[in-house]
């Protein structure tokens, strides 16, 4: 793992052809836009209506909604949802963000640990957002890419004593982060549950593997522990 004080030094001095990236140096971030806008496009296809995707096609195509995922037992739908868009500025945000800050961490963590992170934030983010909105449908990478942007910020504070841009970081890691809060409480198609489950999963993602690449499993037997959790007092909910 790349120490995020090596990583930033570059960033904050332009080093030269730091920029210039290529496929097989981030596979795991282009991938997962690959396949995103993969799968925006059948989605497009089917859906019939241009590119803004209807309900019933995203249903049919795996979006997470609370009566199908706790009450049907389908919870496949947490992890297919992460890949299903309603529209072209909601995929072209989300893909734009994972672009700028997916490189970032898949460099300085590695593809593994990453991809672990996007994926474990994405679905626990998804759980949480069914506690809030237990009959909405729910899309989209935004939970997950939060998850990766909590990281940054789990490795950062991991290797704080090293990190001389660390109070530079974190200030505007508050920006951004304030930023996103507020237009998730005034635009209510964003699911700012979502975003904070998948963040907090992330930073504590991050911290864990800025502590050292082998605890990486433990940040697993956690998420997977925390899931069971929150899947059980779901479905208790929702019997009722």
């Amino acid at each position: 793992m790349d120490s995020i004080f090596l990583y930033f030094s570059d960033i904050m001095r332009l080093k030269k052809g730091f920029t210039i990236y290529r496929f097989r140096e981030y596979p795991v971030t282009y991938g997962l836009i690959t396949l995103n806008l993969i799968v925006f496009l059948i989605t497009v296809i089917f859906s019939g209506g241009g590119f803004d995707i209807d309900i019933e096609t995203l249903i049919n195509f795996g979006a997470s909604n609370g009566i199908y995922v706790i009450l049907g037992g389908e919870q496949w739908r947490l992890f297919t949802a992460m890949f299903l868009h309603g529209g072209a500025i909601h995929i072209l945000t989300n893909m734009l963000s994972l672009w700028f800050v997916g490189r970032a961490i898949e460099r300085i963590i590695g593809a593994i640990p990453y991809l672990v992170i996007y994926l474990l934030s994405g679905t626990i983010g998804g759980l949480i957002s069914i506690y809030f909105h237990n009959n909405g449908v729910g899309i989209g990478a935004s939970g997950a890419i939060f998850g990766i942007f909590g990281a940054m910020a789990g490795v950062a504070f991991a290797d704080r004593y090293r990190f001389i841009y660390f109070e530079e970081f974190f200030k505007n890691f508050g920006v951004i982060l304030l930023i996103n809060i507020a237009l998730g409480v005034m635009v209510d198609a964003i699911d700012l549950s979502a975003h904070i489950g998948g963040l907090a999963m992330g930073i504590l993602g991050g911290y864990m593997v800025g502590r050292g690449e082998r605890v990486l499993w433990l940040y697993v037997i956690f998420s997977i522990t925390l899931y069971s959790i929150l899947y059980n007092y779901l479905f208790n909910l929702f019997s009722f």
